[in-house]
């Protein structure tokens, strides 16, 4: 019974070698008659929904991007004659002075100043740092020479304003404070009474700090030894930065 039942199921022949009549070797298939035409294959669902359908090479190494893409072509840096303003006659015109290179750069490393020391805000303190920092101006040089030294400035600051809490990140411009936009205008102010041609240098940055006398910049100045006698001596040179040239 157990034979019938055997041999009853189908079987087949492709699958299995099979002996010949006249040779006791086994017939085995061939694998390309046990394999579909490339036409004729089905994709398998599981892969297709997993993996996506496959692309050919040419589309796939055309949508892959570099990992390092080529650098673009370097840009000459823009060079800035003035300075944030307040107020609306400050835009630029031909009436109005511009900026020395001193001045540009010392208000560039008052940003940095205060970034180092994780302030939120550019002050008037910062902006005697940034003086002091480029370090070529007359008006740092004045400094200097009367015992004003970046290191006790950033000493002073500390203790009055304080330290920043570890965690604070400062913007990557600090925006001016009040009294330190009111420095700004003075030393533009000051520059247009005068009458005379030329740009407005660190020196009268450093004066228009001076004017805010409830600044921090003040304050530290005051602290150092600085008073309107040094600051006297300052006006009769306020215009020697820009006779200079720049080097």
């Amino acid at each position: 019974m157990a034979a019938r039942t055997l041999s009853a199921l189908p079987t087949s022949t492709s699958t299995f070698p099979s002996f010949s009549k006249n040779s006791k070797k086994p017939i085995v298939p061939s694998p390309s008659s046990l394999s579909l035409p490339s036409n004729h294959r089905k994709p398998n669902p599981i892969a297709t929904s997993l993996l996506g359908d496959p692309a050919p090479p040419s589309s796939a190494c055309a949508s892959i991007t570099p990992l390092f893409p080529r650098p673009s072509p370097s840009r000459s840096p823009a060079v800035f004659s003035m300075l944030p303003t307040a107020k609306p006659e400050g835009a630029p015109t031909e009436k109005n002075p511009k900026w020395s290179v001193r001045a540009i750069k010392s208000f560039s490393m008052a940003e940095l100043e205060a970034r180092k020391l994780k302030y939120p805000n550019t002050g008037t303190e910062a902006l005697l740092m940034g003086i002091l920092v480029e370090g070529t101006s007359e008006a740092a040089k004045f400094l200097r020479a009367n015992g004003i030294t970046l290191l006790k400035v950033r000493e002073e600051t500390v203790k009055l304003l304080g330290k920043s809490d570890m965690y604070f990140f400062s913007p990557e411009h600090p925006p001016l404070t009040e009294p330190a936009q009111r420095a700004l205008d003075w030393a533009v102010d000051e520059k247009l009474k005068s009458g005379d041609n030329g740009e407005v240098t660190p020196t009268h940055l450093l004066l228009g700090i001076w004017s805010e006398k409830d600044s921090a910049g003040h304050k530290i100045l005051a602290s150092i030894d600085f008073d309107d006698e040094k600051a006297n001596e300052l006006v009769n040179s306020a215009n020697e930065d820009a006779v200079m040239t720049y080097r």
